[in-house]
């Protein structure tokens, strides 16, 4: 069983990777029973849980921000810089939990944030080395693998970013 900070984080992450488009909703979801398992608890994080997959694509949307905010995570808006470095955060997570490769990492990266995204253009750099292996010289895929690795492990550790306010004064 997770320990409430795991999937309170666990939860934080897959809401990101879905608002990129990473993962499907129902990710979400099974990450919302997850929390609930793990002993967090709040009445949108149930009515989350409770989506079935037939529901998730159409309910996730509405419900994930109350509930990340009932339970004081972040909702971070699509498109934002700080929900762009949480996705490659939460990405490089997924690497060094063994669920991408390295080049599966550097490719997602590139893929996207291209070399617009500061905090993990290394990484799409890094995308283009694996490229030109195929044409010799140079390093070993390995000495690439390893690289990506080091700065999966620089990300991971990389201090979470609050949301930028989304509402202006009136």
């Amino acid at each position: 069983m997770l320990s409430t900070e795991s999937a309170a984080s666990d939860l934080q992450d897959r809401a990101v990777l879905w608002s990129i488009r990473e993962i499907r909703a129902n990710e979400v979801v099974g990450a919302a029973c997850d929390a609930l398992v793990a002993g967090l608890d709040s009445p949108t994080l149930r009515i989350l849980a409770a989506c079935t997959r037939a529901e998730a694509d159409y309910e996730v949307p509405g419900i994930l921000p109350a509930a990340l905010d009932e339970l004081g995570l972040t909702f971070y808006p699509v498109g934002s810089q700080a929900g762009q470095e949480a996705a490659a955060r939460a990405l490089a997570i997924r690497m060094l939990a063994g669920d991408l490769t390295p080049r599966e990492l550097a490719f997602r990266i590139h893929q996207r944030f291209g070399h617009e995204l500061d905090l993990a253009d290394r990484l799409a750099e890094l995308d283009d080395e694996y490229d030109m292996l195929d044409y010799g010289g140079g390093r070993t895929p390995a000495e690439v693998d390893a690289e990506v690795t080091a700065e999966a492990r620089r990300l991971a550790q990389h201090p979470r970013v609050q949301a930028e306010p989304t509402d202006t004064p009136a």
